[in-house]
């Protein structure tokens, strides 16, 4: 942490570049409100004013006024972008880049996924996988042409319903473990084909 910053101000300011490195631009008084769990605009007010009278960052009073921070300006601007497709689920056949599965289209950068080729974004949906920091409404960045490892978060078809899990290999046995205790492994009837593993996790504060 700074010296020159409080443990509130820190935690404002991370807040601040993840959110703009996420969508290029700033988060209103009320997101952050949201974000930290406090009903009152001063108490954000008090933190963003002293990281301003720090020269932590340069604000209007427009909701979004914040300008970008040097190190996201310098992130944003060394990354190019990849377009990729966003899926709400996976068809029983594999990721179909139609408009009937496509649910929108987004930019991330190089760093989430090097080419378009090959990759996906999925919604997720459920609790499954809490235990390892997925949550419902997270987006996560599949590579379909990654060979899966013992331990790896995969998308995977089994007896013909998707599911993310993470895959293991044990005994000379392949199956999906939940990360919820309030979910039992998965063990496949008659078929298991991993359909991608996930690569990246996307949080939407909102």
């Amino acid at each position: 942490m700074s010296e020159h910053l409080t443990e509130k101000q820190e935690a404002v300011l991370k807040f601040i570049e993840e959110y703009q490195l996420a969508y290029g631009k700033s988060p209103t008084l009320r997101e952050m409100r949201e974000h930290f769990n406090v009903s009152s605009d001063n108490s954000i007010l008090k933190h963003l004013n002293a990281l301003k009278e720090k020269g932590f960052i340069e604000k209007d009073d427009t909701p979004r006024g914040i300008a970008l921070l040097q190190s996201v300006r310098e992130r944003l601007e060394g990354t190019s972008a990849v377009k990729l497709p966003v899926l709400g689920f996976i068809p029983a056949g594999g990721p179909v880049l139609t408009e009937e599965y496509v649910d929108s289209w987004m930019e991330v950068g190089e760093d989430l996924a090097k080419s378009a080729e090959g990759h996906f974004i999925l919604e997720v949906t459920g609790t499954s996988m809490i235990n390892a920091g997925i949550f419902e409404g997270d987006l996560v960045v599949v590579d379909t042409k990654k060979t899966p490892r013992d331990g790896d978060i995969v998308v995977a078809l089994v007896d013909n319903q998707n599911t993310l899990k993470r895959f293991i290999k044990k005994d000379g046995k392949v199956y999906l473990k939940a990360e919820n205790e309030e979910y039992e492994d998965i063990y496949p009837e008659t078929e298991l084909r991993v359909q991608g593993v996930v690569q990246a996790l996307i949080r939407r504060y909102h």
